[in-house]
């Protein structure tokens, strides 16, 4: 069997090469028409950080896993074609803001015709809306010379940080196909290749529709979770109620449980903000507008959990932070990942920035220039009140307050104490993600708070 994946990104890299390394009898090709994240996937540095995910991809490559730009001769040659391409948000146009851009799947699939002159599987790998197979099974049937394809929706679950764990040992693998002998057949050749590690009762099989919608569906609902608890936190703040209590006394009900129920500066990565906003489109769509404003105030609940953040950082320091240095710790939406991609860190730094704050960030995993980019804009000119350090300790010296954004492992160990007694007094931190023992920190001097705390 030969597997092609269409896109090397967060999603077809750690994919397929899990893939390739527990069934080394099936080839599987990565192809992407950027050349350089493709040299990155071949070189010795990764593109993607993902803990565990070095060791997958080296012991593959080169036996049944390869990185190519010869996107067409892999479709030609493959059985299996995953579409894993980026389905961003719209920027223009009818459902600009809220609707999912299928420029690039339209794209591949126009591809795919043109190339695959004998029968191929096509598999949505990439999140997209409710019926998009439709639009791909319509430009295979108009192109003259395209064999009759199957195509099958297979959504990932992966949680950035831990995707490497995850897909070793998923929750569930879901595979959605039409209910027809063609489509039963292309399901059961898809189910075969995860049950070589995934035990089958895991593998749930549905109709085309159910499977690209629980996909939206399952992100929505997680999003939920974490604006419903961080619209708690900021009660608990009023009440002197600590919301990891309330969060753990909820979570020992069994009909809620105690996953996404960590109160924190507010969600951020690829998937949940642009889910939660195509879905609200779609309701909106199909004529529900109950319940497209519904899922909408997810959004912003999210968006006010960041503004409140900054905002209670600039009333702590006496209602003004202009030039005061502010160190920003962590920029990555969530640790253990180098994405950052919707972070919560984006909309403190400008709001701080725009409160004229000094601003010094300092991310372990994250470049300086994308740390720029992603605050002021791509293009946009420097501003001197942004830098970043190279270290934690950099950050921090000097600083008047320090906001903790993202929960490295390695801000839990730093030596607080030294650090606050090279600070201006008083001094503040503010735990944006609830990782540190605040009553310690207040013991030497901090000015210390966390969300919901």
């Amino acid at each position: 069997m030969k597997i092609c994946c269409i896109g090397a990104g967060y999603v077809g890299g750690p994919t397929m090469a899990m893939i390739a390394f527990k069934a080394p009898d099936i080839s599987v090709t990565v192809v992407d028409l950027n050349e350089k994240r493709i040299a990155a996937w071949n070189s010795e540095t990764l593109p993607i950080y993902e803990p565990g995910l070095d060791e997958v991809v080296k012991t593959a490559r080169g036996r049944n896993l390869f990185f190519s730009t010869d996107v067409k001769g892999a479709i030609a040659a493959a059985d299996i074609i995953f579409v894993s391409v980026n389905t961003p948000t719209k920027t223009y146009g009818v459902g600009a803001g809220r609707a999912a851009d299928l420029r690039y799947i339209e794209s591949v699939a126009r591809t795919i015709a043109e190339v695959a002159t004998s029968p191929k599987i096509i598999v949505e790998k990439s999140t997209i809306p409710v019926r998009t197979a439709t639009t791909i099974q319509e430009i295979l049937a108009a192109h003259p010379r395209a064999a009759k394809c199957q195509v099958l929706s297979n959504p990932e679950f992966l949680a950035e940080g831990t995707a490497v764990a995850d897909l070793t040992n998923p929750d569930r693998v879901l595979i959605g196909g039409e209910r027809t002998p063609e489509g039963e057949a292309a399901i059961e050749a898809l189910v075969a290749v995860y049950a070589r590690w995934v035990p089958r009762e895991r593998i749930i099989t549905t109709n085309l529709w159910s499977s690209e919608l629980s996909k939206l569906v399952a992100n929505a609902f997680l999003a939920q979770r974490i604006s419903s608890i961080n619209a708690i936190s900021a009660l608990c703040e009023a009440t002197e109620a600590d919301v990891d209590e309330v969060a753990n006394a909820i979570g020992k009900d069994s009909r809620i449980g105690p996953k996404f129920l960590k109160a924190s500066v507010g969600f951020g990565g690829s998937c949940f903000q642009k889910d939660v906003l195509n879905l609200t489109y779609l309701c909106e769509h199909f004529g529900l507008p109950e319940v497209a404003a519904y899922w909408e105030s997810v959004i912003k609940i999210n968006d006010w959990q960041k503004r409140r953040f900054a905002a209670n950082i600039v009333k702590a320091l006496y209602n003004t932070v202009a030039d005061k240095r502010i160190a920003v710790l962590g920029f990555a939406f969530k640790k253990d990942t180098n994405d950052t991609r919707e972070t919560a860190a984006i909309s403190v730094c400008r709001d701080l920035l725009t409160e004229q704050a000094n601003v010094v960030v300092y991310d372990p995993k994250v470049p300086a220039h994308e740390i720029v980019a992603d605050v002021l804009g791509k293009g946009a000119p420097a501003n001197p009140r942004l830098t970043v350090a190279a270290s934690a300790l950099e950050a921090c010296a000097g600083a008047h307050a320090i906001a903790i954004v993202t929960e490295w492992d390695e801000f839990k160990t730093l030596d607080y104490a030294a650090i606050f007694a090279g600070m201006p007094k008083p001094a503040f931190i503010f735990d944006g993600r609830n990782i540190l023992n605040l009553a310690q920190l207040r013991a030497i001097g901090f000015r210390a708070s966390g969300i919901g705390k």
